[in-house]
């Protein structure tokens, strides 16, 4: 028994799958190609913003929508990632405090899943 790691395009067709789930469990490597697809998407918009010579209003904006359009799957994602090594999902508040509570949340979102059912649901990815 063991937890397979999801690829690059499972995990961002996962994340939109469950746009909007706050409920359940995601493994590590779902969270983590999540964030990898994110910071390719900003830069690329940003690369592109800059070789367009889009006024700085026009870069916030677009980047602004970006940013809400990513906001509700990465912090569902984040929240079931919290809820894969058995914590509260309300832990990802701890991101308001400055650098301490970042610092926290990263060492978090990088352990490894709990290899067994707790009161979120089954281990994600599991291979049996």
């Amino acid at each position: 028994m063991y937890q397979y790691q999801v690829s690059f395009s499972q995990a961002v067709s996962m994340a939109f799958d469950s746009y909007c789930r706050f409920q359940g469990r995601s493994s590590r490597s779902e969270y983590w190609w999540w964030v990898l697809f994110t910071f390719i998407l900003g830069s690329a918009l940003s690369l592109l913003e800059l070789l367009l010579g889009f006024s700085s209003t026009a870069a916030q904006a677009t980047n602004g929508l970006l940013s809400l359009a990513l906001l509700l799957p990465g912090l569902g994602l984040s929240v079931r990632r919290l809820h894969d090594i058995n914590k509260s999902g309300w832990w990802i508040l701890l991101g308001l405090i400055p650098v301490v509570g970042a610092i926290v949340l990263i060492i978090w979102f990088a352990q490894n899943s709990q290899m067994q059912d707790n009161q979120y649901g089954p281990v994600p990815n599991l291979a049996r």
